[in-house]
């Protein structure tokens, strides 16, 4: 199986987008690297070998930074930024990403970009563990043929810094193809590692030396872990040309770029919806329950969590409570409860982590008594591989050559609990699979045998299997992350046996599967997983065999199967969501318990209302675009000429008192000034090629444009402003004339089945249905308050006969990507009519974004004069009268 990559998702083009432009003003790339000694003072190949360079002050790229943060923050973040970031400080600056979103593909991609853009060619990825490094090289195999479509077969020499072999990087400082090192951080923060020590094999100096000269763009993937003082001077050591930090939890933001935020991830159907699958003891309170969740050493002294179950007002409660000395007493802590009797604190050991009690009971972390952990663990084993088969029976009728892998994650705690013949889990698993496999509804799918379906991925040295520590790599960690790195694309061909993995619960950033639809975390004592890390292993839209994504929203859902209370679980979840990004995800995460099944009504098919309806809406269309160049030639000229005016460039004087205090050394701005370079007059490039790339028009077209424009003397003060500007004004043209111009035909023969509505029949959640009478289910669906509203209104309405919500899958071809509408609607007062409405929170169409507005156009044209369909936008079901 190989992954297919979609060049054109709109928020990875952003992302990267918001990078590139950071540099604007930038010389633009002429074949190799442009250089010029009177801008740059000096020669940038010397015996060690050839730099990056960058020829904007830090207020050019401050003045960049504020231009790129308008685009793509809102504007009260906007606002504290620039209260917050009044120069631009060291050049490291934030992109942040949720998980599963393409993080990695997105600054892969970025170094191509700048690499076009502006020629640079020394780029340093650091990663904090092997276990992200790995990940890193097997992105950069995997979408090396995806790169090389895109931009033309440049070449690229992608290596792993290894301390044995450091004479490579006389390679990386002298070679002028683009180059990508990957280095842990962990090889260069000390004084004694190999690359910063003098080296025979180098001339006597130190290896760093050649990464230092090359002033690379360095890229840090996960840098919160990365801030000890050790790394960030470490980092800096590199002498970077600038540094791009990648994480979706930043510990320390430096000059946000772009922000792609869980809340708008999830919003956006980027990611798997995530349901809760709970298990839970209940009601059994009689015998004394003690669990040691965890020990504490600090300067006020030793404490451990103990949960037990505490009498209150409204009844017994199973809740944590804390134990400091010797000689407290859970009678005491759990209401005066007799079961607790005899349980006095006598030692608590934050070395070995256990809690000792007078009546000789001792507990370890993660060890509990008087509760049912075993059976809890057991039944969440079972829930999981039920959940599987009911997915893999979901999946069962796709088409050939459209099937997708299903797999179910667990998480151990404890490797010996599955890793040997007699591990308790194992048996487990082998029990549960063996009587779900055997009832008829799964039967039927002739499942594959038990020994052939599940595996574990575990640390291993001659001993055996090992367990790690949660939070910590490992040399034993990093030999298990290999393992699953390696077998990553493997694990999603159908013909693979392999369906159940078990890994150790520290398991983190660095692996991740698509097609993980089910997570189970299996501990014996209380979890200190986080969530985020939980769930994200799982959050990547699936993979179809083909390697596509899949798109489908009913088979994106990652069901976490959890040893606690869906209320628990969405509250720890939250809380990591509003420490970690500054948001609230509440009412976000559905409950498995709160969903329903809902069928098409009975004789939907005969319904005449929709019959009707479908017959003139069901019709595919293709588009051709017409319009006349003296059109285009005319527009993007006017849109030209009112672009603001390009600067001259400048020389920056910036005057600074240099501070030293506790913190350090810092800089203290006094002054800025700026010189004129008198009649200093930039090369002029080829602006014609420039723009002829940019929007494939013709030179003689472009010529036409720039001279009716008058602006082409602004080519003389700075070329790559203005080509820059031009380039975007005349893009907006184009795609203003081509949706103005757009004309529809039906394609003969071609329409949408209506019997594709079967698909329909699918589980939903409460929280997001609105009920109905007129309409093909008895409920809506809806994905914001607008659209409940609207469901609501129509349904109330004596002249609606009949509406339904389209499908996804019901679409429309536009220049600028398929269109899905809204709503279509059956309306009779003195006659039927059929409408299509769109809703939006506004119809004044110059306020929404251009591409919105445009796709709309484009509906209007196909509807309305295509089918022959009433077509609108409408801000509430009183606007269809």
């Amino acid at each position: 199986m190989k992954f297919q990559y979609d060049a054109q998702q709109q928020y990875q083009l952003d992302a990267i987008r918001a990078v590139v432009d950071l540099f604007t003003g930038q010389p633009a790339a002429a074949g190799t690297f442009e250089w010029q000694p009177d801008i740059f003072g000096g020669d940038l190949l010397d015996r060690l070998g050839i730099a990056n360079a960058l020829a904007l002050s830090d207020a050019r790229l401050l003045e960049n930074l504020r231009a790129v943060q308008r685009v793509n923050l809102p504007e009260k973040e906007i606002a504290e930024k620039l209260a917050a970031d009044a120069i631009l400080g060291t050049r490291n600056f934030s992109v942040e990403m949720e998980t599963a979103t393409g993080k990695t593909y997105v600054y892969l991609r970025t170094i191509h970009e700048l690499h076009r853009e502006y020629g640079w060619k020394k780029f340093v990825i650091v990663v904090p563990s092997v276990a992200i490094r790995e990940g890193v090289i097997q992105s950069i195999k995997t979408m090396a043929e995806h790169f090389a479509a895109l931009y033309g077969n440049v070449p690229m020499d992608s290596w792993v810094y290894d301390s044995a072999q450091v004479s490579r990087l006389r390679q990386f400082a002298v070679s002028n193809q683009l180059q990508v090192l990957v280095m842990n951080i962990q090889a260069f923060t000390r004084d004694e590692n190999v690359v910063r020590r003098e080296s025979d094999r180098m001339q006597g100096r130190k290896p760093i030396e050649f990464i230092q000269q090359c002033q690379p763009v360095v890229i840090m993937d996960e840098p919160q872990n990365m801030e000890s003082e050790n790394a960030k001077k470490a980092v800096a050591a590199l002498h970077p040309l600038l540094t791009l930090r990648y994480s979706a939890t930043h510990r320390n933001i430096h000059n946000l770029l772009y922000r792609l935020d869980p809340v708008r991830a999830y919003d956006l159907r980027l990611v798997k919806r995530i349901e809760v699958s709970s298990v839970t003891e209940a009601g059994d309170f009689n015998r004394a329950y003690v669990a040691l969740e965890s020990v504490r050493a600090a300067r006020s002294g030793l404490s451990a969590k103990v949960k037990i179950d505490v009498e209150q007002a409204d009844g017994v409660k199973r809740k944590a409570v804390t134990v400091k000395r010797n000689g407290d007493d859970l009678f005491t802590l759990s209401g005066k409860r007799e079961l607790y009797r005899g349980y006095t604190v006598t030692e608590i050991n934050a070395e070995s982590e256990f809690v000792s009690f007078g009546n000789g009971v001792k507990l370890r972390k993660g060890e509990s008594q008087g509760g049912h952990n075993d059976a809890v663990l057991r039944l969440q084993v079972e829930e999981t591989v039920r959940e599987h088969f009911k997915k893999e029976l979901a999946l069962r009728e796709r088409p050939a050559g459209e099937r997708i892998k299903v797999l179910s994650l667990f998480f151990v705690d404890r490797v010996a609990n599955y890793a040997p013949a007699d591990g308790k889990i194992r048996k487990w698993f082998v029990e549960a699979y063996c009587k779900i496999a055997a009832e008829p509804d799964f039967a039927a799918m002739n499942p594959l045998p038990v020994e052939d379906v599940h595996n574990g991925y575990f640390a291993a040295d001659k001993d055996g299997v090992k367990d790690s520590k949660e939070g910590k790599s490992t040399k034993a960690d990093d030999e298990a992350y290999h393992l699953i790195m390696e077998a990553k694309e493997k694990l999603l061909a159908p013909d693979v046996p392999l369906r159940f993995i078990f890994s150790h619960s520290a398991l983190r950033e660095g692996w991740d599967n698509p097609n993980v639809f089910q997570i189970c975390t299996l501990r014996e004592g209380a979890s200190e997983i986080r969530k985020r890390q939980e769930i994200g292993r799982g959050l990547r839209l699936a993979r179809i065999e083909n390697g596509a994504r899949c798109e489908d929203a009913k088979v994106n859902r990652l069901t976490v199967i959890a040893s606690e209370s869906f209320a628990d679980f969405a509250r720890k979840l939250q809380t990591e969501f509003e420490v970690e990004c500054g948001i609230s995800f509440a009412g976000r995460i559905a409950n498995k318990r709160d969903t329903q099944k809902k069928q098409l009504r009975r004789g939907w098919k005969l319904n005449e209302h929709f019959r009707e309806l479908w017959e003139r809406i069901k019709h595919k269309t293709r588009y051709q675009v017409e319009f006349e160049t003296p059109e285009l030639v005319k527009l993007a000229a006017k849109l030209l000429s009112e672009q603001p005016e390009v600067p001259e460039p400048k020389l920056l004087v910036t005057k600074a008192e240099v501070g030293i205090s506790s913190a350090g050394v810092q800089q203290l701005p006094r002054a800025v000034r700026s010189v004129s370079l008198g009649n200093y007059r930039p090369p002029m490039p080829d602006v014609i090629g420039y723009l002829q790339r940019e929007t494939e028009l013709t030179r003689a077209t472009l010529a036409e444009i720039l001279l009716e424009s008058e602006r082409i003397s602004d080519a003389l003060k700075n070329p790559q402003e203005f080509m820059e500007l031009a380039a975007n004004a005349i893009g907006h043209a184009k795609q203003e004339l081509m949706v103005d111009g757009i004309k529809y035909e039906r394609i003969a023969g071609q329409s949408y089945d209506m019997m594709l509505f079967k698909n329909e029949e699918v589980e939903s959640y409460l929280s997001r249905m609105v009920a109905v009478k007129n309409s093909l289910l008895d409920y809506v669906e809806f994905d914001s308050e607008l659209e409940r509203k609207f469901a609501e209104e129509l349904d109330q309405r004596d002249d609606i006969k009949f509406f339904v919500k389209l499908p996804d899958w019901f679409r429309v071809k536009t220049p600028l990507g398929d269109y899905n509408p809204d709503w279509a609607i059956v309306k009779e007062n003195d006659r039927k009519v059929y409408l299509v409405r769109e809703t939006k929170g506004t119809t004044d169409l110059q306020e929404l974004r251009p591409d919105e507005r445009r796709k709309i156009k484009c509906g209007e044209r196909h509807f309305k004069d295509c089918l022959k369909v009433d077509y609108k936008v409408v801000t509430s079901a009183s606007d269809i009268d």
